[in-house]
């Protein structure tokens, strides 16, 4: 087993309401970019549903340079559900039922691979993107809201 000793998560950067599944977004990222599988560890469905992408035993392919000790959590959703002006604006589109589901896989990854709140990260602290859309640091590494 590799060493984990963070979690990032992710925004699928998808319009509002729309449903994409593991295997789409595996055909995004090897199809078309040539990866060997899909870069995320987890996917979680806008009903909740908690999906496995890449397995966990494997590195990721979701932060450079930061794959090596990483899991990789994407949410589906992340922008409006239309462009304005031609663009996507970065939203957080996270449903009752993700929020529930993201805060059971991260507490459930905390204890089987020994991390806190604070090994949790977005994407966008270690890139320049919106991704995944809402503050993680303010949601988990500030003081978990209940």
């Amino acid at each position: 087993m590799r060493l984990i000793n963070e979690i990032v998560i992710h925004c699928s950067a998808t319009a509002e309401g729309k449903h994409y599944s593991v295997d789409t977004i595996r055909d995004w990222h090897v199809k078309k970019r040539g990866w060997s599988d899909i870069g995320y560890h987890y996917v979680i469905y806008l009903d909740g549903t908690v999906v496995e992408g890449r397995p966990v035993r494997r590195a990721g392919a979701h932060v450079k340079g930061r794959n090596k000790n990483s899991i990789g959590i994407c949410y589906i959703g992340g922008v409006e559900s239309k462009r304005r002006n031609g663009k996507w604006i970065a939203k957080d589109t996270r449903t009752v039922e993700q929020k529930k589901a993201l805060d059971c896989l991260l507490d459930e990854l905390i204890t089987e691979y020994n991390l806190t709140y604070q090994d949790i990260y977005g994407h966008n602290e270690f890139a320049n993107k919106s991704c995944p859309c809402f503050d993680v640091k303010k949601e988990y590494r500030n003081g978990r809201k209940r």
